[in-house]
């Protein structure tokens, strides 16, 4: 297999989605989107065990997914329920539909549903609508508000970042054998987690799968980084020699003042992401922001398909 060891173009290099705010040096976390929740319902309290169809205002809705980052075809969009207290709700409905809509309010293919999956800090749902054409859109959640959840499908050569279908650039991430000039190279407490031992670069000439995370354990204070990466030490002995993980700090040191270059690499302006290659190192999928085990495994599955 040909080295693909090769840099990605650097598009960012700082935590805010406005760039005004570029000289803060954090990446910005997924827990929500750059324009924050959609609607307002009120205190709701408790949601209902189901949910009809159609119905509206009975919790708000907060986006787990960073903007403009969305490409043609499946667009993954995890949703997490709010009261209007800004109180996650952590009993939800155990699936959830809604419909996606256009600029014009038409709808956009069929009516799709979601379950709930349970993770720190609240559960979410990961709707995943077929969207064909670039543009603005609107996805309408039973239950939640009336002017919904809005989102972007971005023309893939404006998105800074790899989506799926790129060929994972190669990059010399650090390793415990060569830490590259970052310290430390895993946040995780109390111990590091076990995706250092080989760097990006020499897994994608293994000629096996890769889930390469990018993300901060120890600087996440909303539970979305370090529940991800617990996900994968999990999963990990279940796929053996069948896939390689590998793990890449945000920052250079624990001061989390300069952004590392395996960010800048991949064009990266929020955090976490995991990006899942086949046996070639072609992406087939990118989770942001949250994932359970239970999502995750699906995904890891599909590289191995």
């Amino acid at each position: 297999m040909p080295d693909r060891n090769t840099t990605g173009t650097s598009r960012t290099t700082r935590r805010t989605f406005l760039v005004g705010a570029m000289a803060t040096g954090v990446l910005a976390a997924c827990t929500d989107s750059d324009d924050g929740g959609a609607g307002d319902a009120g205190d709701a309290g408790s949601a209902p065990a189901t949910v009809e169809p159609g119905a509206i205002g009975l919790y708000t809705l907060v986006k787990r997914f960073p903007q403009r980052v969305q490409v043609p075809g499946e667009v993954r969009l995890p949703i997490s329920l709010s009261t209007g207290a800004a109180d996650f709700i952590q009993d939800g409905p155990a699936t959830l539909g809604a419909q996606v809509r256009d600029v014009d309010g038409q709808p956009v293919g069929e009516r799709i549903t979601a379950i709930r999956r349970d993770v720190a800090p609240a559960p979410y749902y990961a709707f995943r609508p077929t969207i064909d054409e670039v543009g603005f859109y609107t996805l309408l959640v039973d239950g939640g508000p009336p002017d919904g959840a809005a989102f972007e499908v971005a023309d893939p050569a404006s998105v800074p970042i790899p989506v799926p279908g790129d060929l994972l650039a190669g990059f010399d991430t650090p390793t415990i054998g060569d830490p590259a000039g970052v310290d430390p190279i895993c946040t995780r407490t109390p111990e590091m987690c076990p995706f250092h031992t080989i760097s990006l670069s020499a897994a994608l000439n293994v000629d096996r799968p890769v889930a390469y995370y990018v993300g901060t354990p120890a600087l996440c204070s909303t539970g979305s980084c370090a529940p991800a990466l617990e996900a994968l030490i999990d999963v990990q002995d279940a796929y053996g020699d069948q896939m390689t993980f590998v793990h890449a700090e945000v920052y250079v040191d624990d001061a989390a003042t300069e952004v590392a270059p395996a960010v800048t690499a991949i064009g990266m302006f929020y955090e976490p992401a995991l990006f899942v290659t086949d046996a070639g190192g072609v992406i087939v999928e990118r989770l942001d922001g949250l994932w359970d085990t239970t999502e995750l495994v699906e995904v890891l599955d599909t590289a191995l398909a």
